[in-house]
């Protein structure tokens, strides 16, 4: 085990053994190593002006390039990684493109532009343009200029320079050590045995995936992390394992990892998870992150519960498999024990001729919290509603469940049964109880949660 933190800044080598590991890309770069380019906009993930591109190996050796948001990701997280900043450029087609193109102005967002089409342009299999850039606001330029750049970019890419720049890049990331690291309380562990011994130990250790929920406690509630057991390099939670019935989705999995294979489950699926996050939110958050933070108003877990998924807890080297719907016992409150983890998520696949739709509702319709999200599931067998933003958890209806089988009046006078809404700054009570139940009428009737946006003029 090495006491180090071993990665690279636009091509130079780092082994950091002084630095507080929790603390955030962002402020490192900028007060650190004067790197001032990446721009603080939200301090939450939000605004892509903070945006830089990680470059890594995966399991395969081969070369990634994940856009990320650099106010809330921790530098603990970088060990074996390349950081890539709008500095480390040089002369890239991506800038060419932006000055030829008009794609800035006051120039503030520019750099997070930059490096989010920086990512779509290294990308073998890229994200629709509009996705590349959807986690990055401008609040002057427009979007067009941006778009056009992002297309003139990849026709001005010289294919044997960027072979060139890649293989160099792939060669210093496999000079890089791969060791289990702990740099004062950052445990960085590569398996599992070492992941549950640390939490064993430490059973108060926040633990650590993306980072897209966790850094807020940096950023926003200006909490100090003494102890954290970082799992974003243990080998046995980055696996992905899709049968004849479920799929199994390791705790490190990315939503961009895992997106296929979800979307493949349903194309309303594949749709929340493009709603839920940015590029930047989807390469480095986690489903099983997701769960284990126990917003209210988590996307993912409406559908988790129609789909009656389960999660694969382990405490040393005992495990147990608990049901989403019995995971939480409060306002993010849950049934894991001191030094307990999530290993794993199991969703299982939906069986031929069921009907199945997400809905989302927010103010606005990209990269927005949700007022309201439903996933609705009606099978030979079973009924099951899931819903978020409807109570202290996301919850199952199982009173408008049980009703669904009367009519669909019925099952929407039972859902004031099941809920009990609270009123904020994203909708009211009454707006929600009443969305919610359109929701299910909508459901019922079999219209899409898509069916405003593709009507044809």
């Amino acid at each position: 085990m090495k006491s180090t933190l071993d990665f690279i800044l636009n091509g130079e080598r780092l082994s950091l053994a002084d630095e507080n590991p929790t603390r955030t890309l962002l402020t490192w770069l900028r007060e650190r190593r004067g790197l001032t380019g990446t721009k603080e906009g939200c301090a939450e993930g939000d605004c892509g002006a903070c945006t830089v591109v990680l470059a890594q190996l995966d399991a395969a050796g081969r070369l990634e390039y994940l856009p990320v948001n650099a106010c809330i990701l921790c530098i603990g997280a970088l060990e074996g990684r390349e950081v890539i900043t709008v500095e480390g450029l040089k002369s890239h087609p991506v800038q060419q493109a932006m000055v030829d193109c008009h794609g800035s102005q006051c120039g503030f967002c520019t750099p997070g532009f930059v490096m989010a089409l920086y990512a779509y342009c290294k990308s073998s299999e890229p994200v629709p343009l509009t996705d590349a850039i959807a986690g990055n606001l401008c609040r002057c330029t427009g979007y067009r200029p941006i778009l056009e750049a992002g297309e003139r970019a990849r026709r001005l890419a010289d294919p044997k320079a960027e072979a060139a720049e890649d293989g160099a890049r792939r060669a210093r990331l496999a000079a890089l050590p791969r060791e289990t690291t702990q740099l004062g309380g950052f445990f960085n562990p590569l398996t599992v045995d070492e992941l549950a011994g640390f939490l064993a130990a430490h059973p108060q250790a926040a633990i650590l995936a993306g980072g897209t929920d966790a850094g807020l406690w940096i950023t926003k509630q200006h909490r100090d992390l003494h102890e954290v057991a970082y799992v974003g390099r243990v080998s046995e939670l980055k696996d992905l394992r899709d049968n004849a019935l479920e799929l199994e989705i390791g705790a490190a999995v990315t939503y961009a990892e895992a997106f296929d294979a979800l979307a493949g489950l349903h194309p309303d699926i594949g749709e929340l998870l493009r709603r839920l996050g940015a590029v930047q939110v989807r390469a480095t958050g986690t489903l099983a992150g997701n769960i284990a933070n126990g917003s209210p108003i988590g996307d993912s877990m409406p559908v988790l519960l129609a789909l009656n998924s389960t999660l694969v807890l382990q405490r040393g080297r005992q495990s147990r498999e608990v049901g989403l719907e019995d995971f939480y016992t409060g306002y993010r409150q849950n049934v894991l024990q001191p030094g307990e983890f999530i290993r794993a998520v199991r969703v299982p696949k939906l069986q031929p001729g069921a009907r199945f739709a997400v809905y989302k509702l927010s103010k606005r319709f990209d990269q927005d919290i949700s007022a309201v999200c439903a996933a609705l599931l009606v099978d030979a067998a079973k009924t099951r509603f899931g819903f978020g933003g409807m109570a202290a958890t996301p919850a199952r209806a199982r009173k408008a469940e049980a009703a669904y089988a009367e009519g669909i009046e019925a099952a929407c006078a039972a859902l004031i049964e099941d809920f009990k809404p609270l009123s904020d700054q994203r909708a009211s009570a009454w707006y929600r109880i009443t969305a919610a139940q359109n929701l299910l009428r909508k459901f019922h009737a079999r219209v899409g949660p898509r069916a405003l946006l593709e009507l044809t003029p």
